[in-house]
């Protein structure tokens, strides 16, 4: 609910400024008559616009149509300019035929390069010298650098504006979104700057002439970024294989072991949708930490590998020197996968999810909120799936047995806002367990997924990263 506020708060805001730069430009325009030249610089940019290339892992996609919107910028003003971009957004969004889109999300798709445009298209005149002064090749001095700024300040606007809402829906960061999705776009904006600022200062007009000599630019331009997008996602598509295989190898290895562990066979997996779904309730929202979460409860009985096999499937219980044997599982696991390169804190969870609350667990008695947060989710659901399972030297607790003795290792062992918060929730989460358990819902990435009604009215579970509103196209559509 809190990320969904803050999402439509942001989306809100968005739309509220550019609901009135629209009116003010679309006033502006209305009662300020421009030059039929205006008229033909639209159709081309709409053209250009129809035509997108998509961006590969993002579901976005880009045009070439930045060479007439800078030119309209230059030659007709920041008002025309932005009405210029809304109708292209519309276009777009028409084109894309996603209609699945909430009507706040087609007003921020409309809204946000609108911002961008008249923004940065204010600050370029605040900077530029005035426009009977564009013409002629003596002016390319004078307007490289306030154009430099308009082109660079209406990049980062457009771009950062989606990569913000892409990161607050996805819980992602919005850096590790806008570096490797939207840099390389900056190319597509600084080219049709380069050519737009030809087709003023030495043509300071449009016409068949300045046309032919342009729009085969344009042509170019398109199919060299269509190539070079071809093969990013042709390397998009081997890495995302590669990463699955890598995946399902750790996965492998991880139901190995709990093989090997015969008396918890299956624990691993119960976890592993506890501890997902409680980290949920606890407030956790940052979708590295979830995925975190995920990776340390699949591979938290790393370190069995160095503890002999008779101590694991002892038909009874440990002697102290055994159990001492036992503990070194948290930081063997830990050391074990420190070698692999996890993109999300896995290593830390692994390692301390045997700490205490009061400072009496291992390996290095942590206490208090020094140990990290996914490691105390993992610890309370670890005990509770061992109570309830059966074991040699005792049979299973009932659910509500393993619930007060976490009650009363409450604020001594385990964090007592996660054991309420697991307490409250256990009814969710269990059902949720056994569904994934039963194979109706993916495992996977559980902790993003959302209700949505079919339109039968049955409930179904999607993946946010499936979700229809995920950008789709370099102007702001999301």
């Amino acid at each position: 609910p809190r990320i969904a506020a803050v999402e439509s708060a942001y989306l809100g805001t968005i739309v509220a400024l550019g609901c009135a730069a629209v009116s003010f430009c679309s006033w502006r325009v209305a009662t300020a008559p421009i030059a039929p030249q205006w008229t033909l610089l639209l159709g081309l940019t709409v053209l250009t616009g129809s035509f997108t290339i998509p961006m590969p892992s993002l579901s976005a996609r880009v045009s070439v149509s930045e060479t007439f919107v800078f030119a309209t910028v230059l030659l007709f003003g920041p008002s025309a300019g932005t009405v210029t971009v809304v109708l292209e957004t519309l276009v777009m969004m028409v084109w894309s035929r996603r209609n699945a889109r909430s009507l706040l999300r087609t007003a921020f798709n409309i809204s946000a390069p609108a911002v961008a445009v008249w923004l940065s298209a204010g600050v370029f005149y605040w900077l530029a010298p005035t426009r009977a002064e564009f013409g002629g090749p003596g002016a390319l001095s004078s307007l490289f650098l306030p154009l430099a700024v308009f082109t660079s300040l209406y990049f980062l606007l457009n771009t950062w504006l989606i990569a913000l809402a892409v990161a607050v829906h996805r819980r992602q960061s919005a850096w590790n979104i806008w570096w490797p999705q939207f840099t390389w776009v900056s190319v597509n904006y600084f080219g049709g700057a380069s050519l737009a600022i030809l087709i003023v200062t030495y043509g300071n007009h449009i016409d068949v002439g300045t046309l032919l000599a342009i729009i085969p630019l344009v042509l170019i331009s398109h199919l060299t970024f269509k190539t070079a997008m071809g093969r990013l996602e042709d390397a998009t598509r081997h890495v995302a294989r590669l990463n699955q295989v890598h995946l399902s190898t750790i996965e492998t290895l991880a139901l190995a072991i709990d093989a090997k562990d015969q008396v918890t066979h299956g624990h691993i997996r119960r976890v592993q949708t506890y501890a997902v779904g409680l980290a949920q309730h606890v407030g956790v929202e940052s979708y590295e930490l979830l995925r975190a979460i995920e990776a340390a409860a699949l591979l938290h009985d790393m370190g069995k590998l160095a503890v002999p096999e008779h101590i694991l499937n002892k038909p009874g219980k440990l002697t102290s020197s055994e159990l001492e044997k036992m503990k070194l599982h948290a930081a063997a696991g830990a050391d074990i996968l420190s070698a692999v390169e996890f993109p999300f804190p896995v290593v830390p969870i692994v390692r301390h999810h045997h700490e205490c609350w009061n400072g009496s667990g291992y390996p290095d008695g942590l206490r208090g909120t020094a140990i990290p947060i996914g490691a105390r989710i993992l610890s309370i659901v670890d005990c509770f799936d061992a109570l309830t399972s059966d074991r040699p030297y005792r049979g299973r607790l009932s659910d509500g047995e393993a619930m007060q003795i976490l009650l009363e290792r409450r604020a001594v062992m385990y964090d007592p806002l996660i054991v309420d918060t697991f307490v409250h929730a256990y009814r969710e989460l269990d059902s949720r367990s056994q569904a994934l358990r039963a194979g109706y819902v993916p495992l996977v990435e559980i902790a993003l997924t959302t209700n949505h009604k079919e339109p039968d009215g049955h409930s179904k579970e999607w993946h946010l990263a499936s979700r229809p509103w995920v950008p789709i196209s370099k102007s702001g559509l999301i």
